[in-house]
């Protein structure tokens, strides 16, 4: 058994590494991040831009009672390290017909609006929203609160429960066969497909069970952290500090020490550095490839399907734009050949589908006066070898072109300054293989079961956090891959 004072070691400081250390260090343990960038967070960081600021990878909040929850763990009033407010408006949504479709918090307000811009009515969207709400409850202490790879996962109440539902989570058709099914109107079922991409997945071939996405967003809220996105990692580094937890910058991990089939340590420039726990949330693929290059390999798993990665431009703009929100999609015209150029060709849909994330709406310091900072993000596939500047120099031209298209102006004379992150600069920047965002894909039924579990079943002591494995990518699925590792650590926890 292992002593509660034993040192454990953390590789990566992104959001599930971060909040690993602070559930450990609560349990008394001595715990070191080693980060090989400069900065916390991962994905999660910021930059400035002349005088924009931009926070650079996830711009989504959703779920923020799991970050409240560690403060409140820690007996800390989370208002004292972290603010945000729940936002009236979800996303505003725009079609080159010259539809424009605003998804409010409100519900009614919503299916006023679907009623009054689309062919679909009042009750499709109702009987959507109830079955996203349906699916979430049926799974979400099973399938995103647990280990999928342990035996007691399956022996409790709850798991039982799901498995009676099983039925009700809609399985066994893809994600678009189910919203064709829910909606009469083709730019209906355009948004509710969108949701697929939040974990880089393809609606024409991921299970309609990953509707279960659009009730975090539209039944839960929508919110935005007061000083942006990055406080959330600034507020949650501040409290593992002040629990004990020591953070190594610009250190890289050359290795994961193995002995008798279990971990003793990690190499760092050529020193051992001994721990009795080591919990990576480097990208899986690297984590073996790189940490335990000669330990045994999970071939299957280190060869399945990627999930999908982004290409954004940060433009400094010198203008406002009123009819613009916080979120904002303009649609391509050809959804299904647009996951089809991603999925199969590898290559980047001439009509791309358009995120527009402008943070300075809700937070105005992050550009001048009479600017705004905008975020513009495509889907686009993982890093295989493509030509990649011809396909920025061509996709930065068509964004272009559909933004003066879709709003009457010409985008290129505001463009002030800009900065390119691509598939390329993600693996580099975030240990990302091939850049995909959120390590594989959800392209099938299985996809829950087939991501590499939080702990190793060959190396004793070693367990796994982050957008790579179990239960999956972004804020709220990292967040709570930390709480499962912790919860697999406890049988460690010495006996008082």
């Amino acid at each position: 058994m292992i002593a509660k004072n034993s040192k454990t070691i953390i590789i990566g400081a992104g959001i599930a590494g971060i909040a690993s250390a602070i559930r450990l260090a609560l349990k008394g343990y001595q715990v070191t991040v080693y980060e090989s960038n400069a900065y916390p967070g991962g994905k999660l960081s910021r930059f400035n831009q002349g005088q924009y600021s931009f926070d650079a990878g996830p711009s989504l909040f959703t779920m923020p009672h799991y970050v409240d929850e560690l403060f409140l763990l820690a007996n800390k009033k989370p208002e004292d390290y972290f603010t945000y407010k729940k936002l009236d408006e979800v996303c505003r949504y725009f079609w080159d017909d010259g539809t424009s479709l605003t998804a409010t918090a409100n519900r009614e307000t919503f299916c006023k609006n679907v009623e009054a811009k689309t062919t679909s009515t009042k009750s499709e969207l109702i009987k959507y929203l109830k079955k996203s709400s349906t699916i979430y409850k049926i799974t979400h202490q099973v399938f995103l609160e647990k280990s999928l790879q342990k035996l007691t996962t399956y022996l409790s109440l709850n798991t039982l429960k799901s498995v009676f539902n099983f039925g009700k989570i809609d399985a066994f058709r893809t994600m678009a066969e189910a919203n064709e099914a829910f909606f009469t109107d083709p730019k209906m079922v355009q948004y509710a497909n969108r949701f697929a991409t939040y974990n880089g997945s393809n609606p024409y071939q991921a299970p309609a069970t990953l509707n279960v996405i659009p009730h975090l967003e539209q039944n839960l809220g929508v919110y935005f952290p007061r000083n942006g996105m990055h406080s959330i990692i600034t507020s949650l580094v501040t409290l593992a500090e002040e629990l004990g937890v020591k953070f190594c910058y610009n250190t890289f991990v050359d290795e994961i020490c193995v002995q008798n089939k279990t971990v003793t340590g990690i190499i760092v420039k050529k020193e051992f550095i001994p721990a009795n726990i080591i919990v990576s949330n480097m990208d899986i693929y690297f984590t073996y490839t790189q940490l335990l290059r000669t330990q045994k390999q999970p071939i299957k798993i280190l060869k399945q399907q990627r999930s999908s990665s982004a290409l954004i431009f940060y433009w400094g703009i010198k203008q406002n734009f009123e009819q613009l929100g916080l979120h904002n999609i303009l649609f391509s015209n050809n959804y299904k050949a647009e996951f089809e150029a991603i999925f199969n060709d590898k290559t980047i849909a001439i009509d791309a589908t358009i995120y527009i994330n402008i943070s300075s709406k809700q937070k105005p310091d992050d550009a001048p006066n009479d600017a705004e900072n905008w975020f513009v993000m495509i889907n686009v596939p993982n890093n295989t070898g493509q030509n990649w500047d011809d396909l920025i120099a061509q996709a930065r031209s068509n964004i272009i072109n559909k933004i003066n298209k879709q709003f009457s102006i010409d985008i290129e004379s505001l463009i002030e300054n800009e900065s390119i992150l691509d598939p390329r600069s993600i693996q580099t920047n975030t240990q990302s293989y091939q850049g995909s965002l959120y390590g594989t894909s959800s392209n099938n039924q299985f996809a829950a079961f087939l991501r590499h579990a939080n702990f190793s079943s060959k190396i004793k002591n070693l367990y796994f956090a982050g957008g790579s494995v179990h239960p999956g990518g972004g804020i709220p699925l990292s967040l709570l891959s930390a709480k499962i590792v912790v919860d697999l650590i406890k049988p460690f926890y010495a006996k008082t």
